[in-house]
């Protein structure tokens, strides 16, 4: 059975971890990895071990042995939930799967920004997950800040087997669909 890779990639409040969910009850054989639940985690029992600026390498390690045991220890499809907006860190990330043999699929949601601001005025998430963010709205403010300077950038063509773009939610069903049938035509 080939496996997938099913990568999320977004804003904040685009919709990447309900769409990860909803695709883990259609798949056969899949699970979700969220780096938020690993940032909480982290808040939550190691506060002081987290890096005080830079990459929070705490939280990855803690991904990234979640992911190795996937890999090596289950037949499972991986949908990884998380923002992920840095091209550099997603090539990686891709580069690791496709050394392991999964096919790659990344989900782009291209949401616009005054969707998104709405939903974090109106949000009622945990903010357990931040490190340096004091709200969801700082965190939004950021990466359009750093979309719009090239600090960051989405996904495009080539970057994996599959790139779907979600830039509306009403195209949730149709790439959701889509990904079922990519899946369990490539046994």
């Amino acid at each position: 059975m080939k496996r997938f890779i099913i990568m999320t990639v977004g804003k904040t409040h685009s919709g990447k971890t309900t769409f990860s969910k909803a695709l883990e009850q259609q798949l056969k054989n899949a699970i979700v990895i969220d780096q938020d639940n690993h940032a909480e985690f982290v808040n939550s029992y190691y506060r002081s071990l987290r890096p005080l600026q830079g990459p929070n390498t705490i939280k990855y390690a803690i991904t990234k042995t979640i992911v190795d045991y996937t890999i090596q220890n289950t037949n499972y499809h991986i949908i990884l939930s998380n923002s992920n907006l840095d091209r550099r860190g997603r090539a990686e990330l891709l580069h690791d799967f496709h050394e392991n043999n999964f096919e790659s699929v990344l989900v782009h949601f291209d949401i616009p920004d005054y969707i998104l601001e709405e939903r974090v005025r109106k949000s009622q998430r945990s903010q357990s997950i931040f490190r340096t963010a004091s709200s969801f709205k700082e965190v939004l403010d950021r990466q359009i800040a750093e979309l719009r300077n090239g600090n960051i950038m989405g996904p495009k063509e080539g970057e994996a087997n599959h790139l779907f773009i979600i830039s509306d939610p009403q195209d949730i069903p149709s790439v959701m669909q889509s990904i079922v049938i990519l899946t369990s035509d490539m046994k």
